[in-house]
């Protein structure tokens, strides 16, 4: 799990939205505009930077598997990403393959801390996984829904579907999909107080300690806003060009002028 990771008002709506879903078993999508930030929560709520390199480097097992199972125990969540236009047979198989590995090492979990008897037998341990997330629903075929729903109605398997703006609309052309979901989750841009907060931290990564209160230092927050428009990706982006100006120029303050040098190298759209 990155610890770079920037916990915001949105990823912390973001968690409270996928506890819901998971607790009531229900489908939910999230939707919002590329770059806030949808696929970065979906990721770190299912720990999927720690479990992700962990089961698919399966093999033998060593001396930190414990503290992997653990985290899979804790997550009980699934991240997939589907390919464009993913085959039907193949999207069933990667989800498949994922939900058995992760369940695999929920029950390990559960054996080493005795909440199963070590000598129960390892039957159905994909049922282990409570949560499944899919990034870029958009993607996903109207059959590919069906498949979905159906294996939601037999499993109760809880999903979240991720999605750019109007993936919402998208699904209330399917019905018996749409009847059954429960939540609907919009990912917001950063509001201006969080986006403050978010520049403070890029601050200190460069060094730097930023104050609203300056004018210098207020010229250059207007400046990000006014080209980010509080969108948490093109943030990320621009402060390695930032470090870039600053480093090339042989500069120390962070100013209006180095933003715009630094956006200039950007391609943004509108």
């Amino acid at each position: 799990m990155s610890r770079d990771f920037i916990v915001t008002k949105e990823h912390r709506r973001f968690i409270e939205f996928a506890n819901a879903v998971r607790k009531e078993r229900t489908i939910g999508i999230c939707h919002g505009d590329a770059g806030v930030g949808k696929t970065q929560s979906a990721r770190r709520y299912a720990h999927w930077d720690t479990l992700e390199p962990f089961i698919t480097t399966w093999g033998p097992r060593n001396d930190e598997d414990p503290q992997s199972y653990a985290t899979a125990s804790r997550s009980r969540t699934v991240f997939y990403t589907p390919t464009v236009m993913p085959k039907h047979a193949q999207l069933i198989h990667e989800i498949d393959h994922l939900q058995t590995r992760i369940g695999i090492c929920i029950d390990e979990h559960l054996r080493s801390t005795g909440k199963v008897p070590d000598t129960s037998a390892r039957n159905n341990t994909d049922e282990l996984v409570e949560l499944l997330i899919i990034d870029e629903a958009g993607r996903l075929t109207p059959t590919a829904l069906e498949i979905l729903r159906d294996r939601h109605d037999r499993t109760h398997l809880a999903i979240i579907l991720i999605g750019m703006p109007g993936v919402d609309q998208r699904f209330r052309h399917y019905p018996q999909l749409y009847s059954r979901l429960g939540f609907s989750h919009r990912y917001r841009n950063l509001g201006r107080d969080e986006l403050i907060f978010v520049l403070d931290r890029h601050w200190r990564r460069l060094g730097r300690t930023l104050d609203p209160d300056d004018f210098t230092d207020a010229q250059a927050i207007a400046t990000i806003e006014r080209i980010t428009r509080g969108n948490f990706r093109l943030v990320e982006r621009l402060f390695p060009q930032i470090a870039r100006v600053l480093k090339i120029n042989e500069l120390e303050t962070i100013t209006d002028d180095v933003v715009e040098a630094a956006a200039s190298i950007l391609v943004i759209g509108n």
